[in-house]
């Protein structure tokens, strides 16, 4: 149900219909500004949440606070959104200097990310990081599996191997391009375009996903997420209509095959990224739309 201005209007829609639900996981709600930190200590304060393939720590970092990933078992990512934020991410390969206003991809293994100064980052894992799964606010929403989602499956190793990587979002807004997206094997990052002010509600942009979580990182101002259940057969499974107003910082995780939107609301600076894990098929599909294409293969691709 997108306008035709939307640049998602020209997605290929799926060949084959999705199979009738049975069941339905609820949406997700990380309300970080409302909660206290899984981790508050010398190098700064942390929150979790999650979605069935992948997990947000948020972090506000004391100066020289610094987090350690052990064996950690594939590749990662950070987003590193403040303008005065300096990151360094140090592997067994070297170190890397991080300028503010960045994505970063950082291979499997052993690393560390200190912040010199401080200051707030997200880092995004898969939840096969098993030993973060339970720091999540909602860990209790994924005792189970996840209806309707799929085995986590990653993509290509990148052709010249596992190296952290550093991308600027200071990329310009391009007609027909949808956001500022980047993938690795493991996740995708769409970092939108910032609003500033309500959002036009005859203008919104209702969808669903038939087999896949998305998530809705706040960092900057407020967002109500509109969020409908399809009807089936079995009305025992049907829920009420959510029409949830998160603030930042926020995760929300919209499960499929929910019909949703989300509008900002704040009268400032509006910012939201959306998370997927794996990689997106029908956005890598689009010629320009993720800015890092060349360094990672689809399937098929290797």
């Amino acid at each position: 149900m997108y306008l035709a201005s939307d640049p998602r209007s020209q997605l290929a829609s799926a060949a084959a219909k999705a199979p009738t639900p049975v069941a339905f996981s609820p949406a997700s709600y990380c309300l970080f500004y409302k909660t206290p930190p899984a981790e508050d200590d010398r190098n700064g304060r942390v929150w979790y949440g999650r979605a069935a393939n992948f997990l947000v720590a948020h972090t506000i970092a004391k100066p020289g606070g610094s987090f350690v990933r052990e064996n950690q078992i594939d590749e990662w990512g950070i987003i590193n959104q403040d303008p005065g934020t300096r990151l360094v991410v140090e592997t067994p390969a070297g170190r890397t200097e991080v300028p503010p206003y960045s994505i970063v991809f950082v291979p499997p293994g052993r690393s560390t990310v200190t912040a010199p100064d401080g200051g707030r980052f997200s880092r995004i894992f898969t939840t096969r990081s098993a030993d973060l799964n339970s720091r999540c606010e909602n860990a209790d929403v994924y005792v189970a599996a996840a209806p309707n989602i799929p085995p986590f499956q990653p993509w290509p190793d990148p052709p010249d191997g596992f190296k952290v990587r550093v991308y600027s979002l200071d990329v310009p807004t391009q007609e027909g391009r949808f956001g500022r997206i980047y993938r690795c094997t493991t996740l995708m990052i769409n970092y939108l375009d910032p609003r500033v002010g309500p959002r036009d509600t005859s203008k919104l942009s209702p969808h669903h996903h038939d087999d896949f979580d998305q998530g809705s990182l706040v960092l900057d101002g407020e967002f109500i997420h509109d969020i409908r259940w399809p009807w089936t057969p079995d009305m025992a499974i049907w829920r009420e209509d959510e029409h949830e107003r998160c603030g930042a910082p926020s995760l929300t995780v919209i499960p499929p095959p929910t019909i949703h939107t989300s509008r900002s609301v704040a009268l400032g600076l509006n910012q939201m990224v959306d998370l997927f894990a794996p990689p997106r098929l029908d956005f890598s599909q689009k010629q320009g739309w993720v800015l890092n294409a060349a360094d990672y293969p689809m399937p098929g691709e290797a």
